[in-house]
């Protein structure tokens, strides 16, 4: 089925807050599922939770935090030790360097302390908007923006709230609909309901509690919805 991209916005408010009562209903403890004590721990969980899981990355950083408790002990490590603390990440010579980089900024910039507007995060190495929207919306309750990861984008998508590929349009879609109020918490249901119900290649349609309001269901289409 091929959404229409000329969705009256009046309707889609009122679905997807529809669908967050739904979603909320069925996931009352969704919430952020990277593992992290302060916002400095949240921030370097997101860096490297890029192409990997987050399941993966709360191994990793179980030992990861214990070792590094502030951004001045990244600094003290060569970048190969680094490297191999956080190898089974992968892409761990980008995330390191990374990692390094955002330390001696914070160390130098802002006293080792994460700051906490969206303008100061982006110039930070290896920040992009869906890593500042996580920390601010996470760790300081900064509504800035809509998370947007590889859940968010299949499911806006199959619900008919955006018909964009690339991230930054997508956000730009759901903030225009998803109340302001509901920006930190929507991401995490829709995550929530991507891993259990509403899966990349199996959807599980007739188990989904807001298909009725889903436009790609196989149960209306008859065809397994797409990506």
């Amino acid at each position: 089925m091929r959404l229409n991209d000329k969705m009256d916005p009046t309707e889609l408010k009122q679905r997807v807050r529809k669908i967050i009562r739904l979603l909320k209903r069925a996931y009352p403890d969704a919430k952020c599922s990277l593992n992290h004590s302060n916002a400095f721990e949240l921030l370097i969980a997101t860096i490297l939770s890029a192409q990997c899981t987050d399941a993966r990355v709360n191994i990793v950083t179980q030992d990861l935090f214990r070792k590094y408790r502030k951004p001045e002990d990244y600094l003290k490590v060569s970048p190969k030790e680094l490297q191999q603390d956080i190898r089974t990440t992968g892409f761990f010579r980008n995330k390191t360097k990374s990692i390094q980089g955002t330390a001696k900024v914070l160390t130098e910039q802002y006293g080792g302390e994460v700051p906490a507007t969206i303008d100061e995060l982006l110039e930070l190495p290896g920040v992009a908007r869906k890593t500042a929207n996580v920390v601010l919306g996470n760790a300081f309750g900064i509504r800035a923006g809509v998370v947007v990861d590889t859940h968010v984008t299949r499911l806006s998508r199959r619900l008919g709230l955006t018909v964009q590929k690339q991230a930054e349009k997508i956000e730009k879609d759901l903030i225009a609909i998803v109340p302001r109020k509901e920006w930190v918490i929507f991401p995490h249901l829709l995550i929530a309901h991507g891993r259990a119900i509403c899966k990349a290649r199996n959807p599980l349609c007739a188990e989904c509690v807001v298909e009725k309001l889903c436009p790609s269901s196989y149960l209306k289409t008859g065809v397994v919805p797409g990506s």
